[in-house]
């Protein structure tokens, strides 16, 4: 049987059971049906986020593009929305126009779902964005999730309510009892939080009258069901009743939900330890998601020791007032937004809210400054970090931006240079502009963020930027005596100059240049310099020079480890060879700067191979390979921002018109089509010469296991966690780590895609 195949999106596979909403599930599929923009509104806690994300999982399918999830929740900058649905949607902000434009144009003829979830705290901006991309994008259908409706055109509203409650006297049949949503939630995470609880006649009641109590909360009924680890029921009851009491001077009368579930957040802080309440507190300070490395750093002192850290941490996890999350190996935490903006209150109650800032601001600028410093031979990793870290880094840059610390904000920007230049160049543009702008700080700071705002405008084919920037930056770098600076801007400097079209003072810079570098012993000056001796004679046609400096940058780029260089020179090599005609010479270091680009995610090196390697086939009468790689760069080239370089140009109308007189111009224009609309891991399999998918498996062999596929078969009958546990003699705990499993292994997201795939397999006679 062949794998299941590799669903578009990135919906995330969902960590617990879904309990209930059928109700609310028709009702949006109802509302998606005659409206592009439906909005799950209501308060906190109450479930609106795992409500469309179930949605768009079992939705999705129906949308060619896939489903898309964009999570605001931890962004706090209204002007960085744009950028949180383009690093959703996966593509890479490398061009000069905003990151809100590059959204529009990718999306223009797509037919996808986009989730965007907790828009409240940004509400203006996302209600903008949606409102542009529903204009442009026809094909586009949006769920958004909020504390208030977006008031955007043609929004139709769906109120997320709490969940059933149970009836006010419980005393009935308990498999009735057993159905109700809210204590179908409650037994089934207090299962799974305490591994004995169970459903009985004896605290039926008991639970009943919690669930109520709670209003059906979800997020409060979570709360005090991991309660049932150390209390009963009953005790839960009545410490939690007490509570409400004082609230409604000792009568029966009904909260409104947002204090019930701040009354069950307190009841739940107040149980803590004196330390535990402590690093609760100290969490909100992170904007994102955070690991026990960066607890221990920013969190840890005073009442928390870092030796205590991590048992702390994980008795708040235990106690689901943290969340954990595995990201690509690495165990990582973070908040939910209820109990984010909880910790903020006892922070400020506390006094803690200045010391704590520092000492966040503090770590990342150090962090990011000293791990640069190896990001050139350890970029992979570094990347890897950065790309976990980037909202608490942004939180750090937009508080340095506010304060008027020039000094730590263009350091940090300055180190922030690879993330930059290989993820988001417009972001780093727009970040050191904001800090430069004042024109205060010290000479040697003011010359670093001038260096980098003048690279990135190189890398964005900017050079009305670039030449004034980097100008600027060679004249302080003299100033404050720094020649490894100077060296690079200079080598910059002359690349700007040539795409201005300047070519004498291109010419002078490099020789400037060549000058400053020959005194020092440093690798990474010596290959910027190189790589600016090659860009240029690209531009120019000065080949002889482009095959002796790219020659020796890539054997340096390797001697280094610097992945990065290596790409830029392994390019640059192979369009020299491609233009002489030398195809044999060409090829491998073509297939070796895709493999580096594609280890670094460099989407700008990979459109630029994807186009050489479709030049080197048409050259070699491999027309249908050639349109198709053609056709796929342009998908990676438009879903980066970037533009074609200036060298290529000739070689891609070269390349189009043999492809072309080959196939015709019917047969050309339908094998781009098809190119255009590969992935981009399909367009580089195809360019490499390898499968597109995993192979089909051997006959008799399942993705599953045994146990995961006896699991499946009762998910399909309908089963739920509790009833699969006990058919199978296993805890529903360890049912509910095979469901997830299996959605892993099936690449799908909700139990409803399980039975799906099931009765697929049915259908081939499988059992």
């Amino acid at each position: 049987m062949a794998r299941p195949p590799r669903r578009l999106g990135n919906l995330p596979a969902e960590p617990t059971s879904f309990v209930g909403r059928r109700r609310e599930l028709a009702d949006v599929r109802r509302k998606l049906a005659e409206s592009r923009l439906v909005s799950l509104v209501g308060p906190g806690g109450v479930g609106k986020s795992r409500l469309a994300i179930r949605t768009a999982g079992d939705l999705g399918r129906g949308f060619p593009d896939g489903a898309w999830l964009v999570e605001l929740a931890e962004l706090r900058d209204a002007t960085l929305v744009g950028d949180a649905v383009m690093a959703a949607l996966d593509l890479r902000d490398q061009a000069v126009t905003e990151p809100s434009a590059l959204v529009l144009s990718y999306l223009r003829d797509k037919r996808l779902l986009l989730v965007v979830d907790n828009c409240e705290h940004l509400l203006a901006a996302a209600a903008r964005l949606v409102a542009d991309v529903l204009r442009a994008a026809p094909g586009v259908r949006v769920i958004a999730t909020s504390r208030e409706p977006l008031s955007a055109p043609g929004e139709h509203v769906v109120p997320v309510p709490p969940l059933d409650l149970p009836p006010a006297h419980a005393g009935g049949a308990l498999a009735a009892l057993r159905q109700n949503e809210a204590v179908r939630l409650f037994a089934e995470r207090a299962a799974a939080g305490s591994g004995t609880f169970e459903l009985t006649a004896a605290n039926q009641a008991a639970v009943a009258d919690l669930c109520r109590r709670l209003d059906g909360l979800p997020l409060a009924i979570e709360l005090a069901a991991v309660r049932t680890r150390v209390l009963t029921a009953e005790q839960i009851l009545e410490r939690l009743s007490d509570r409400f009491e004082l609230l409604t001077g000792g009568g029966r009368a009904t909260l409104p939900r947002h204090q019930t579930l701040r009354t069950t957040i307190d009841w739940s802080h107040d149980l803590l330890a004196a330390a535990e309440q402590t690093l609760l507190r100290r969490l909100c300070v992170f904007a994102g998601r955070f690991t026990i490395d960066d607890l221990e750093a920013v969190c840890a002192y005073g009442d928390v020791p870092v030796a205590r850290a991590l048992d702390l941490l994980s008795s708040l996890v235990d106690k689901s007032l943290v969340m954990k999350e595995d990201v690509r190996g690495l165990a990582c935490y973070r908040l939910h937004e209820t109990m984010r903006e909880y910790a903020g209150l006892k922070l400020r109650a506390a006094g803690e809210e200045e010391e704590l800032r520092r000492r966040y601001t503090g770590y990342y600028v150090t962090r990011c400054r000293r791990s640069s410093a190896e990001a050139t031979h350890r970029l992979v990793e570094w990347l890897g970090w950065m790309d976990l870290e980037i909202d608490n880094v942004r939180s750090v840059l937009r508080g340095l931006v506010t304060e008027g610390d020039a000094r730590r904000g263009l350091g940090l920007a300055y180190s922030l240079g690879y993330y930059w230049i290989t993820r988001a160049l417009g972001e780093g543009a727009r970040w050191l502009d904001e800090l430069l702008e004042p024109g205060y700080g010290r000479v040697q700071d003011q010359a670093l963020g001038r260096y980098m705002r003048g690279f990135l405008a190189v890398l964005q084919s900017d050079p009305a930027t670039a030449v004034p920037m980097l100008a600027r930056a060679v004249a302080l770098a003299r100033e404050a005596g720094l020649p490894t600076l100077l060296a690079q801007s200079l080598a910059l400097a002359s690349i700007a100059a040539s795409m201005a079209g300047d070519r004498p003072s291109s010419a002078r810079l490099a020789g400037e240049a060549q000058a400053v570098t020959a005194g020092l012993d440093d690798h990474q000056t010596r290959l910027m310099f190189l790589q600016s001796r090659a860009l240029v004679g690209l531009f120019h046609g000065d080949f002889d020079v482009v095959r002796t400096v790219a020659t020796e940058g890539v054997r340096l780029g390797r001697e280094t480890g610097d992945l990065y260089s290596l790409d830029m020179m392994l390019v640059n090599l192979g369009s020299v060879r491609l233009i002489a005609g030398d195809l044999d010479e060409a090829l491998p270091l073509f297939t070796e700067a895709l493999r580096v680009a594609v280890e670094i995610d460099d989407r700008v090196g990979q459109y630029v191979v994807l186009d050489a390697l479709g030049c080197h086939a048409a050259g070699s009468g491999r027309a249908r390979l050639a349109a198709r790689l053609l056709g796929a760069a342009e998908t990676v080239r438009t879903g980066a921002g970037a533009s074609v370089l200036p060298y290529l140009a000739p070689l891609l109308a070269r390349a189009e018109e043999s492809a072309t007189a080959a196939l015709g111009a019917t047969g050309y224009a339908a094998e781009f089509a098809t190119g255009r609309r590969l992935s981009r891991e399909a367009a580089i399999a195809l360019a490499l010469g390898e499968p597109a998918q995993p192979p089909p498996a051997p006959p008799g062999l399942d993705p599953l296991g045994k146990r995961e596929a006896e699991v499946a078969r009762l998910v399909a009958d309908g089963l739920s966690n509790k009833q699969i546990g006990a058919r199978l003699f296993i805890s529903e705990h360890t049912v509910d780590s095979h469901v997830r499993g299996i959605m892993n292994k099936l690449g799908v997201n909700s139990r409803a895609q399980i039975a799906a795939w099931m009765a697929s397999r049915a259908g081939q006679g499988r059992p």
